[in-house]
């Protein structure tokens, strides 16, 4: 019995290995225990493990965080007014003072993590907060934290605070949005988890009906992934805003890969944030925006849409319904099959239905 027992889990260790497969606990093992220095924070991401990942463009680094967060069940909602003025107060300084770049909900708890500037102008410092769903905010401690980070080779100098635009884990590999300093700036890579280092990723190209020309110099502005007949796509918004369809599979570091424009959705507006959700059996896209309000996209079918590959109006390609009730969201993520969280402009985190 001993020996079947051992013989089953180095075929099982194999096995792991050949399909190129990374236990949790390996990836937790990958991250050793020092001082981050922290000079930006951006976007976030989660991968397995209440591991965080978190966009550093002022140094064009991606940081690995263990936050040890993996456990938690509550379904209590989450509700806070003046979320600026409530981590200001914790921090010791003004609502004025506070910026929240990004926030992201940890699948493994539940609990929320947002990417925080601290001051204005040249005098700022950055610092990630965590809310519990019990209400409780506190700063994650960056001295003796399990770490790991990798630096971006051709980071955009010109435009550093968009060298990372966009982050996102799937299955093993973290995708990267932003500029790169190429001719065709625009940019999309992966980089494997545990970090070792990190290529120069694609040169991205889209098609922008509403500008009538193909476009390489506008980073991706949010992104998300998504399945297609079991592989896995880059869904992707552009400022002025076309939505572009990328397969992970054609990002490979130093080609030129031209996405697939799928729908455009209104010039004169900034994408803002993206969540994939299922509701009555059926996938949508749930897009905030600045000047267009919360849109809601059904995906079923999308790949098959005629590719926008000349001048066209809003509400070319697949459609969308305006979400009324999620008027003046900036900023939204998942919390469960049934409900998100968002941020609106004055400043209100809460718990939403998925429409």
């Amino acid at each position: 019995m001993l020996r079947r027992s051992c013989i089953m889990a180095a075929t099982l260790a194999l096995t792991a290995v050949l399909s190129g497969g990374v236990r949790a606990s390996e990836l937790t093992d990958s991250l050793k225990k020092g001082t981050l220095e922290l000079k930006s924070a951006t976007a976030l991401a989660f991968g397995p493990e209440g591991i965080l990942f978190v966009g550093d463009p002022a140094t064009a680094s991606i940081h690995a965080i263990g936050t040890g967060d993996v456990k938690g069940d509550s379904k209590e909602a989450v509700k806070v007014e003046k979320l600026a003025d409530t981590i200001a107060s914790m921090l010791g300084t003004t609502g004025s003072e506070v910026t929240i770049n990004d926030f992201k909900v940890n699948p493994a708890s539940g609990n929320l993590y947002f990417s925080v500037t601290r001051g204005k102008g040249t005098n700022i410092g950055a610092v990630i907060v965590k809310l519990d769903r019990a209400g409780k905010f506190t700063t994650i401690e960056l001295k003796d934290v399990p770490f790991a980070s990798v630096k971006l080779p051709n980071a955009s100098e010109k435009s550093r605070t968009e060298a990372i635009t966009g982050l996102a884990y799937v299955n093993g590999k973290l995708f990267v949005s932003g500029l790169s300093n190429e001719e065709f700036a625009s940019n999309l890579r992966s980089i494997a988890f545990p970090f070792k280092e990190a290529s120069k990723g694609s040169s991205v190209e889209i098609f922008h009906g509403a500008h009538g020309a193909f476009e390489t110099r506008s980073p991706v502005r949010t992104f998300t992934a998504y399945e297609i007949a079991g592989q896995t796509n880059l869904l992707a918004a552009y400022t002025c805003t076309p939505l572009v369809l990328f397969p992970v599979e054609t990002l490979k570091p130093g080609e030129k890969v031209r996405g697939t424009t799928v729908a455009e959705l209104g010039n004169g507006n900034r994408p803002l944030d993206m969540i994939v959700y299922k509701k009555d059996g059926k996938d949508y896209l749930l897009l905030a925006n600045n000047k267009r309000g919360v849109m809601k996209i059904k995906l079923e079918g999308i790949e098959k849409i005629e590719a926008i590959t000349k001048r066209a109006g809003p509400k070319t390609g697949a459609q969308y319904d305006t979400i009324d009730a999620l008027k003046d969201v900036v900023q939204l993520d998942k919390l469960d099959a049934d409900r998100a969280v968002t941020l609106n402009a004055t400043g209100t985190l809460e718990t939403v239905p998925l429409p």
